[in-house]
């Protein structure tokens, strides 16, 4: 596995995560990233015993992009308490199948998720077990039956992207759990986290990175952007 450093001190460890890797340990007991992310502190930092490094938010298992590791503990709970109040800045390209009706809007769902099948739904906000997810979006371009959006998250909720986008009729290209009347078997999903913004827990001055998803269709589509 190879996992760029974005940004890293003594507090935070900034990385894209590669696609199809978990991001912690799960059933399929394939190699996560936060145990390999472990491990290399513990190599290249020379540490013994165990490394501790909290993980603070998630990326589904087939989206790559910026991520953020807390290397103590005082630093994995202030960047908790900063997803609790959306004070993270978290923005994704996302090309989606077809043109959404607006250019830019705001979307609110309330979603529920089915833990024995691992899909997430919407349902009506009177469905007592729904969760409020809210994102806007912003159509960047559109080529033929596929557009670019620029997404930017407000709450951060299982799938929500995916569902989000899908529930407006504009899955996400290759997603194959949220857009199968469009993707095929086999495509990577066509979602990325681009922009990664915090307030450093310590010293408290605004960190931010970018990470640009890799080369290849549907993303040389947009190469000028």
């Amino acid at each position: 596995m190879k996992v760029p450093i974005l940004y890293e001190d003594n507090h935070l460890l900034l990385v894209e995560k590669p696609v199809n890797i978990p991001v912690q340990s799960d059933k399929s007991r394939d190699l996560d990233l936060l145990s390999y992310l472990k491990e290399d502190i513990k190599v290249r930092y020379q540490k013994p015993g165990n490394v501790y490094l909290g993980l603070v938010h998630r990326l589904d298992r087939p989206v790559g992009g910026a991520m953020v590791f807390a290397k103590t503990s005082k630093a994995a709970s202030r960047l908790s308490d900063q997803v609790r109040r959306h004070a993270m800045t978290r923005k994704y390209y996302a090309v989606v199948q077809g043109r959404p009706s607006k250019a830019k809007d705001q979307l609110i769902d309330y979603l529920y998720k089915d833990t024995n099948k691992n899909i997430v739904s919407i349902v009506p906000a009177s469905h007592g077990q729904g969760k409020k997810a809210m994102l806007t979006y912003e159509v960047l371009e559109t080529q033929g039956d596929l557009s670019l959006l620029i997404v930017q998250l407000q709450t951060g909720r299982p799938h929500q992207i995916r569902v989000q986008l899908a529930g407006m009729g504009t899955p996400i290209w290759g997603d194959q759990k949220y857009g199968q009347a469009f993707s095929k078997v086999g495509q990577q999903i066509a979602l990325w986290a681009h922009t990664l913004g915090l307030e450093h827990p310590v010293k408290k001055d605004w960190v931010e990175v970018t990470s640009l998803p890799p080369s290849g269709f549907p993303w040389d589509v947009w190469q000028n952007i």
